[in-house]
């Protein structure tokens, strides 16, 4: 069974600023800082605002990729496939988020969930209707 996707479309004039207090240590901790500059997270999270979109992830075919049910990913399709990429793809008519392995022979669509034994590679054919629909730049969580 292929995960489904609900696609959020970034309005070109939105933007989503909040303030950063500054960097925080994973280890011992330091003063505060008093200086806070302002975060844009459309700014640092989309390159190409008019080819990005947000999907939330139904499944758990990723879950060794860091992608949960639930999260939200941010696929950008004016990024060009390459080898190993997270992408979104759309084959015989369903959407689905997986590695994409490109070679030689063609393109296998790759699952990441060591624990499920359900999940396996979807090897494209020229029979398959299929795209590589963008690119998975970014996860967002909920922790």
């Amino acid at each position: 069974m292929l995960d489904k996707f609900v696609p959020y479309k970034i309005d070109a004039e939105e933007s989503f600023e909040s303030s950063l207090l500054g960097d925080v240590k994973a280890g011992f901790p330091s003063p505060a800082e008093d200086m806070r500059e302002k975060l844009d997270l459309i700014k640092l999270l989309v390159r190409h605002k008019a080819s990005t979109f947000f999907f939330r992830v139904s499944g758990v075919s990723m879950i060794d990729t860091g992608m949960d049910e639930g999260d939200i990913i941010i696929v950008d399709r004016a990024i060009d496939p390459y080898n190993n990429c997270k992408a979104v793809c759309f084959i015989d008519g369903e959407y689905t988020v997986k590695r994409v392995e490109i070679h030689d022979k063609g393109v296998r669509l790759m699952p990441a969930n060591e624990k499920n034994s359900i999940y396996k590679p979807i090897e494209v054919s020229s029979d398959n209707q299929f795209i590589i629909w963008g690119i998975v730049t970014y996860v967002i969580k909920k922790m």
